[in-house]
């Protein structure tokens, strides 16, 4: 068995695998096709990377070969919420200089059990929410949520998090009907958040 994979590259964007563990289990997700994303080796961890693995691995890294800084991973980074903060506040008292943007399902409130919405504040720039569906009963079939209220959770976050982050963004993937792109662009925009469509894609 290799080294765990802490952080690696895709396109120009330096990305942070500081878990595997996640609240759904999405149809469309890419880890039911593989374990690795671009050329990366596997994303699977033998145990989850300390505070100070996951800054060494950054500061290690050459950051003018990237365009920004992304915590996504192989799982749900919001259940290393506090420890990617840790992270970026120790960033941040260097001459780390790039854009930090974080991928999550929006349940971070319902792992922690409290507001996080604050602690994104002045951390992230950009914050990438899946929204997966404008149907919170379609979104319980495909995404298999663990906690219940999860869907009304994930957009309740968004409405927070707009006004606390410069730029947030919602996303779906193209692998649902015209219709039902539609109603989540509607979704999205009622709640201040730029709209992404994502290609599906079994192997990144």
């Amino acid at each position: 068995m290799g080294k765990d994979v802490i952080t690696y590259e895709y396109g120009a964007s330096l990305y942070v695998n500081a878990t595997n563990r996640c609240d759904l289990a999405c149809d469309f997700c890419l880890r039911r096709h593989g374990d690795s994303v671009g050329g990366s080796d596997s994303l699977w961890l033998s145990r989850e990377p300390t505070r100070e693995e996951i800054l060494s691995s950054i500061m290690a890294r050459d950051w003018n070969r990237y365009d920004q800084l992304v915590f996504c991973g192989y799982g749900e980074p919001a259940y290393r919420l506090e420890d990617i903060c840790a992270v970026i506040d120790d960033l941040h008292e260097s001459d780390f200089d790039l854009p930090i943007r974080i991928d999550t399902n929006g349940t971070a409130n319902l792992i922690w059990g409290y507001d996080t919405v604050p602690l994104f504040a002045g951390r992230f720039d950009v914050v990438s929410v899946s929204l997966n569906d404008a149907d919170e009963a379609r979104y319980n079939a495909r995404c298999h949520p663990k906690y219940p209220g999860a869907y009304q959770a994930m957009l309740d976050f968004t409405r927070a998090v707009v006004q606390v982050v410069p730029v947030v963004k919602m996303t779906v993937v193209d692998n649902i009907p015209p219709e039902e792109i539609e109603a989540c662009r509607q979704i999205c925009e009622g709640l201040g958040a730029v709209y992404r469509v994502r290609q599906y894609q079994e192997k990144w």
